[in-house]
């Protein structure tokens, strides 16, 4: 019996990676410009550490968690999301006694037991950021800014952000006891998921992805009108700073996020491409977690974005998006040649090229059509005449233009023409 891949998983075919790759630099480029740093986190984690930190009555800990016992006995979950890790990474190592402020991302797989459709798996990928240690306003605004910023350099500019604020530890108990109140009158309506949990986190309520749910949701009490007077202060500040930078905005007074650790500012950030499912990038601020672990008292503003979903918009049909095809392709003819292009094509990639050849050494007409396929900048004829000539034969493929090289500068000669064609 042939055996495939699990339902929900998938292989990433090398055309994808390479987008993903792409993608992927330019986080790297755009996240090191607002300082930044890479942080590589572990696949698996003790289990208490998600229950923990993401809330025993979320959908993530309730239903979606890979888990089991290891060979010692002991609960791993493979990890559902980046932040409780960091978070962990940040008090084990003790991040907070060197500086003031910890920037961080991270990119790698996470596991979720979800049903799989369009753009979702039960292994996906995703980009993340964590600024650790400052109650600013201005660092929500920044971050938020920054991924901006990171996806108009992908091309992408059909989205919108939606920000909300939760407020604090404080106004929230208010709100939550409020919001319960309005809640019980509707219970007969909503789903099982929301009977469940609407005593212990009413809250998850507004949260709840079904239709006539989110309809009741609307019609509830809008935790922005239940706020203290030092949260509004600071959700005013977050509007001021994106309006200051010209970010456009809007406030859904709905959003609440999916984990329990958010408070004062989250958002989201949605597509019209995606159809219902339809979010590309959510997050927010989370000023307690790192206490709730044993840390420090430590403020933090985060957000996490599906790499497959990302992709998926980013408009790679058009070519300045990405180039992965070589620099040249080397054609060779005859049994003496042969003999050399092996030790040719060894020195123009250590001299920085990329080179592609004809394993199977065929005729020049098989040679020169597996050249087009390979959509290469040049193709490099190396033949009997152009050995004892010590010129080789280099051809544009874009113009069919044909020119001679040297055979002992012909890495230089190659280099110099590309930045021309560039």
């Amino acid at each position: 019996m042939q055996i495939k891949s699990i339902r929900g998983v998938k292989d990433i075919m090398p055309e994808e990676v390479e987008k993903c790759r792409w993608v992927e630099n330019k986080a790297n480029q755009v996240f090191t410009r607002y300082g930044f740093r890479e942080i590589r986190l572990p696949i698996f984690e003790k289990t208490n550490l998600f229950s923990r930190g993401i809330g025993e009555d979320t959908d993530i800990v309730e239903k979606e968690m890979y888990t089991f016992d290891d060979r010692g006995g002991e609960k791993i979950t493979l990890r559902p999301e980046g932040t409780a890790s960091v978070v962990r990474a940040f008090i084990e190592h003790k991040m907070y006694a060197t500086q003031t402020m910890q920037k961080l991302y991270y990119t790698g797989p996470m596991f979720r037991y979800e049903r799989p459709q369009a753009g979702r798996f039960r292994q996906f990928y995703q980009i993340g950021v964590e600024a650790m240690g400052s109650h600013s306003p201005s660092i929500d605004a920044e971050v938020m800014i920054m991924l901006m910023e990171f996806f108009n350099v992908l091309g992408l500019n059909q989205f919108e952000l939606q920000i909300n604020s939760l407020g604090c530890n404080k106004c929230r108990c208010e709100y939550q006891k409020t919001l319960k109140k309005s809640i019980k009158d509707h219970l007969s309506d909503l789903c099982e998921n929301c009977n469940k949990r609407y005593q212990k986190n009413p809250l998850r309520v507004l949260d709840c992805k079904v239709k006539r749910d989110i309809e009741i949701a609307s019609e509830l009490p809008k935790i922005t009108e239940h706020i203290c007077n030092e949260c509004k202060f600071h959700f005013g500040q977050v509007q001021a700073l994106l309006n200051e930078t010209q970010v456009p905005f809007t406030i859904n007074s709905s959003l609440v996020r999916g984990l329990d650790y958010y408070t004062h500012t989250a958002f989201e950030v949605t597509s019209n491409k995606l159809g219902a499912q339809n979010s590309i990038c959510g997050g927010g601020r989370y000023n307690t977690l790192v206490e709730e672990f044993e840390g420090p008292p430590t403020p933090c503003f985060g957000f996490a974005l599906g790499l497959e979903r990302l992709v998926s918009l980013v408009p790679f049909n058009e070519k300045k998006f990405i180039e992965i095809n070589p620099d040249v392709f080397v054609v060779s003819l005859g049994e003496e040649a042969k003999s050399i292009v092996f030790s040719l094509v060894h020195k123009l990639r250590s001299g920085g090229l990329s080179v592609e050849r004809d394993y199977d050494e065929g005729s020049m007409k098989s040679q020169m059509r597996k050249a087009n396929k390979s959509a290469s900048l040049f193709t490099l004829i190396v033949g009997e005449n152009e050995i004892k000539s010590g010129n080789y034969q280099l051809k544009n493929m874009h113009s069919g233009k044909q020119s001679c090289i040297t055979a002992v500068s012909c890495v230089e000669e190659i280099k110099t023409l590309i930045t021309q064609v560039a």
